[in-house]
């Protein structure tokens, strides 16, 4: 028999946003139930060094999480190993329903689902997903000790994936569709000077090549884009770093979206098109993107929802 759980907030998702909605929601007494989603801790969980969240000269970004985690925790907010797989906002109080089968009823909701990695959509490299081809270097690096691998990207993800992974590799092939990256000139810098990377300028990936006893990659063909001259470069793995979509799948059809697919917000607050569902992080950010600005919009959500369940009352 399925539990059903009341809250006057429940937060969904925790990154950066989810976890700081967490201690504001706490400290306003609002008894909030963090529910943690398919990734505990988000993007961040998947990278390396952070050097731009203030107050941490360098932290990885797993701690990092785990540092907000407990913050919430000590503060009072309830958190929930538990996937959100329905959310009812036809009527207050809302209700949620959870993969373990617990139902979720609130007053008001605050959305921090953030974003996940996107893909290119080729055939094979969809056959190779998890043999070779991966969305996360911190993840699988690892499994490519001396071995040649390609990224495939050219802003901070693409640069930070590619720098991190000389760690293990012993050439890292940068494959960009322009002449310029888009990353920050500090990533941009270190790039450069490593003499593991190697850039591939004006391609773009066309193929992932493999083998099927053991299956693995094993090269990938690449495209010139302005002559459409193909050509092969072997390697052992296959990193695609084009980027993240926000995942919103659990309010497309209820939520106003803008910007393929990010959560519209009232310019200079949280609030959504329905009254009582707060949206903050990079669920809704489809400029900034970062995990500072992700914790202040979880802020902002929680003082909102404060606000308005006061007016309520």
């Amino acid at each position: 028999m399925s539990e059903t759980r009341h809250t006057k907030v429940l937060i969904i998702g925790s990154g950066p946003a989810g976890y700081t909605a967490g201690v504001y929601a706490s400290r306003a007494m609002l008894s909030p139930i963090l529910v943690q989603g398919i990734e505990p801790g988000g993007q961040l969980t998947t990278t390396t060094e952070v050097e731009n969240y203030p107050g941490f000269t360098e932290v990885q970004g797993p701690d990092l999480m785990i540092k907000m985690q407990e913050h919430a925790q000590a503060m009072g907010c309830e958190i929930v190993g538990d996937i959100i797989t329905n959310l009812d906002t036809s009527k207050r109080p809302f209700t949620a329903t959870g993969d373990s089968g617990t139902v979720y009823t609130a007053d008001a909701v605050i959305l921090a689902t953030g974003a996940r990695a996107k893909w290119l959509g080729l055939p094979s490299e969809d056959a190779y997903k998890g043999f070779g081809v991966s969305a996360c270097a911190t993840c699988d690096g690892f499994f490519y000790r001396g071995q040649e691998i390609v990224v495939i990207g050219g802003g901070n993800t693409a640069v930070e994936e590619a720098l991190f992974l000389t760690n293990f590799a012993s050439k890292v092939t940068l494959i960009h569709r322009r002449d310029e990256l888009r990353a920050e000139k500090i990533l941009i810098d270190r790039l450069m000077k490593n003499e593991k990377i190697e850039p591939l300028w004006h391609h773009v990936l066309d193929e992932v090549v493999g083998e099927d006893n053991p299956k693995g990659v094993t090269a990938v063909r690449v495209k010139h884009v302005e002559t459409g001259e193909v050509s092969e470069i072997p390697c052992k793995g296959v990193f695609v770093a084009i980027g993240h979509a926000p995942a919103s799948e659990l309010v497309k059809d209820v939520l106003d979206l803008h910007n393929g697919g990010y959560v519209k917000v009232k310019p200079g607050s949280t609030e959504t098109s329905i009254p009582g569902i707060f949206a903050a992080g990079d669920l809704t950010d489809h400029k900034y993107r970062q995990a500072v600005t992700s914790a202040g919009m979880g802020c902002m959500a929680a003082l909102d929802a404060e606000h308005w369940l006061a007016a309520q009352d």
